[in-house]
């Protein structure tokens, strides 16, 4: 009977490990790192957690941000997020990454295995062998969510990396195990220049302990990460390179490059030997913290109290999952699936946490406050991602986006200029792109009922940001109506950004019932028509005099008023009034006229061969997807009398500019802002202004979808007839009522229900 009742018992063991699998699908198989890792994608392949502080990636190069002459090298840009998919060689592994940027910085903490002589430069890439990188065996590298592996041809070292949110651990094996040495180089960085390493301090604890801290200057001007590292085997001897100051004062009567327990200098790298046996792996664990080296190992000690590599891994692996999980979808073809969870994995890298575990992070004011309620975030790409990543957030990750916007107020409450973020990182401002977007997040997320923050507090941060008169053009904007081209560049874009930054201020002073605060930036809001010239019917620079700038040329994206694009599709971006925008273009024939265009035209390379963000991959006609602002104007014929044609754009968008592979993205993922999209309209919607709860149809890609919200109900979508030539939408249903409306609102996803598109292949006239 004993026999019988364990077999039972395992039976049922198995039977309940089959449901358990059946009832939560392993979405990470679907999730490809290496999308997007070629060419302007700038993601990085490596291990992290959902929005996890750790971001753990190889490094495939040292280009470095001038050349000899000192002037900007281009083939930095490659480099974005340290690495490129078809180098040949790896540098080492760092822990913090952006993914998708168009511009960088971090690659904070290398760390490289290697066999043999210590050598304490990186060497090159065509002669690795004179330095501590490494080629590798393309075929043994592999990434999936939390785990990326590798192994490199010297010496045959095996690598393996998994992460926490906190903690980066390593595991090598080593073939040849004759003297093994792990190198620290606390001089790389991502988008490295000389003298960018402000200060960097090493303390070897006991022999498997050593803290740290490194300070930079480079996009963030003054940015301190703090470290502890652990090895699972005692260290035997060890030593440092670094750079000599003009005084040296009284340690000089030391040794400082060999066995000295405390090191400081800008250009510090070292090396720690270890005995291990063949096949026996190494562990090493890397705890970061935005406030000291006592939280850094406080981190690694809660979050890693053991050595267990393939626990972490497994456990963030069912972390993904579980995030991943929140949409459930079934696709016509394994790589449309493949795109979508890669798209969602993508929208959930950042922003990223920043704070210890305790609480505790440091301010835009260089000190030490404590999060109270609250998770702090920091990597706020909002130029970007205020248009598509927070709107998502909004339904799939409100408590996330809530704490991402207490935050920005945090943010604002601490910047000596009185402002919300603009492009911020690791307790620094970089002021990087135009607008001040923080301001569209917040109002959005207001509007769609996301307001367990202080509406007071951010109202007033709104309105200080918007009338900082040193900001970027926005005293000539206050006064004049417009930016004028003459005295700050790209001024026809910041108007347009400023005025529909000041539209979202306007609903959210609305929706508190500050009513005169609402009519001043309804008003302000208006702005954008300062800049419309009838005799053209585009949007173009004026200068100061209120005269239009000449020549002009609306197909180029120099000097012609604009960042990142050109007049033919600035001119489309008035998202918080589209119907004012179609009466000065003439009506809703010429608006479809132009939109028809703007995807049929051809632009020359001659227009855009000097603007890094913009690539012919990313361009439809004339028609720029690989670039933000253009990311509404497809849903625009839906103000026309032809919204049919927005469908069969959108699809097109999604086959022509999402593809699996390392190639597979069309531009800048720009910290998930184009996966975004993709995900968006995969499953049939976008937000087309962020700060209205609507959402304006697409055409849905997948078959099915359902989205598992955070309030405890399920939005299903269905299409019906769905094919790659059934592009149109016959009709659609939400809970069984037909839908007149070219839209749905927040509030009917958030309600749970289901929504059924019926597709055909000819417009639905």
């Amino acid at each position: 009977m004993k026999k019988i009742f364990y077999i039972l018992l395992l039976i049922a063991t198995i039977q309940s490990g089959f449901s358990q699998t059946k009832s939560e699908p392993n979405l990470i198989q679907y999730v490809d790192p290496f999308i997007g890792t070629q060419r302007m994608g700038h993601v990085y392949p490596g291990a992290t957690r959902p929005f996890g502080s750790v971001q753990l990636s190889p490094e495939t190069d040292t280009i470095m941000m001038y050349d000899a002459q000192n002037k900007y090298n281009k083939e930095v840009y490659q480099y974005c997020s340290g690495y490129q998919y078809s180098d040949t060689t790896i540098v080492g592994f760092s822990h913090t990454h952006f993914s998708g940027t168009g511009h960088s910085d971090l690659g904070d903490i290398l760390l490289m295995p290697i066999v043999g002589k210590v050598q304490l430069n990186p060497g090159t890439a065509k002669n690795p062998e004179n330095g501590y990188r490494s080629a590798f065996y393309k075929n043994s590298e592999k990434a999936e969510p939390n785990y990326y592996t590798v192994k490199l041809k010297e010496n045959n070292i095996q690598v393996e990396l998994t992460t926490t949110t906190r903690v980066g651990m390593h595991r090598y094996t080593f073939e040849n195990t004759d003297s093994i040495h792990i190198i620290l180089d606390l001089s790389y960085g991502i988008y490295n220049y000389e003298g960018k390493n402000v200060w960097t301090y090493i303390r070897v604890e006991n022999d498997t302990l050593i803290t740290g801290y490194r300070i930079t200057n480079g996009w963030a001007k003054n940015r301190t990460v703090y470290f502890a590292i652990a090895f699972s085997k005692p260290i035997q001897d060890y030593g440092f390179q670094f750079s000599k100051e003009k005084y040296q004062g009284f340690w000089r009567r030391f040794d400082l490059n060999h066995q000295f327990s405390e090191i400081s200098g800008k250009e510090v790298k070292g090396y720690f030997d270890f005995d291990v046996n063949p096949n026996e792996p190494l562990l090493v664990k890397v705890a970061i913290s935005p406030v000291s080296t006592e939280g850094a190992l406080n981190n690694m000690l809660l979050e890693t109290p053991d050595w267990n590599f393939d626990k972490i891994k497994r456990d963030g692996q069912s972390q993904w999952n579980k995030e991943l999980s929140k949409i459930t979808v079934e696709t016509l073809t394994k790589e449309e699936k493949i795109s979508f969870y890669t798209s969602l994995y993508h929208t959930f890298l950042g922003p990223t946490v920043y704070m210890d575990l305790d609480g505790k992070y440091k301010g835009l004011d260089q000190n030490i406050h404590q999060a109270n309620n609250f998770t702090n975030y920091t990597s706020f790409s909002l130029w970007d991602t205020y248009r598509a990543l927070h709107p998502l957030f909004t339904i799939v990750q409100p408590s996330r986006n809530r704490d991402m916007i207490e935050s920005m107020l945090a943010h604002y409450t601490q910047n000596a200029q009185k402002m919300l973020p603009i492009w911020s990182h690791y307790a620094n401002e970089n002021w990087c792109m135009i607008g001040y977007h923080s301001v569209s997040v917040i109002a959005d997320a207001y509007v769609k009922g996301i307001r367990n923050f202080d509406p007071k507090l951010a109202l007033e941060a709104c309105i200080l940001t918007s009338q900082n008169r040193k900001y970027d053009g926005l005293g000539y904007y206050m006064d004049l109506g417009f930016v004028p081209e003459n005295k700050s560049s790209n001024s026809a874009s910041k108007t347009l950004e400023f005025a529909y930054d000041d539209w979202c201020i306007a609903q959210f002073a609305k929706s508190i019932q500050q009513d005169s605060i609402y009519n001043i930036y309804a008003k302000r809001a208006q702005n954008f028509t300062h800049i419309f010239d009838p005799s053209s019917g585009f949007v173009r620079p004026k200068n100061m005099d209120g005269t239009f700038v000449t020549p002009f040329d609306p197909l180029n994206t120099h000097g012609q008023g604009f960042i990142e694009g050109n007049a033919w599709n600035y001119s489309l971006y008035v998202p918080h009034n589209v119907p004012q925008l179609v009466t000065l273009m003439g009506g809703k024939k010429k608006m479809e006229r132009y939109l028809d265009s703007l995807f049929l035209m051809e632009l020359p390379d001659r227009y855009f061969e000097d603007t890094e963000d913009v690539t012919r991959d990313g361009i439809i006609g004339n028609y720029v997807h690989g670039n933000e602002p253009s990311h509404q104007s497809p849903f625009l014929y839906h103000f026309t009398d032809a919204p049919w044609k927005t469908q069969d754009k959108v699809r097109m968008i999604l086959k022509r500019m999402y593809h699996t592979g390392p190639s597979g993205l069309s531009g800048n993922d720009d910290m998930g802002q184009m996966s975004a999209w993709y995900v968006f309209n995969a499953i049939g919607f976008y937000p087309v202004c962020p700060g209205s709860d609507f959402y304006y149809f697409g055409s849905p890609s997948v078959i099915n979808a359902e989205l598992h919200l955070e309030n405890g109900k399920t939005f299903i979508i269905k299409t019906i007839n769905q094919s790659d030539q059934n592009v149109y939408i016959q009709k659609i249903t939400l809970n069984g009522k037909v839908l007149e409306s070219s839209f749905i609102k927040h509030s009917e996803i958030m309600n749970g229900g289901e929504l059924i598109f019926f597709m055909g292949k000819k417009p639905k006239k």
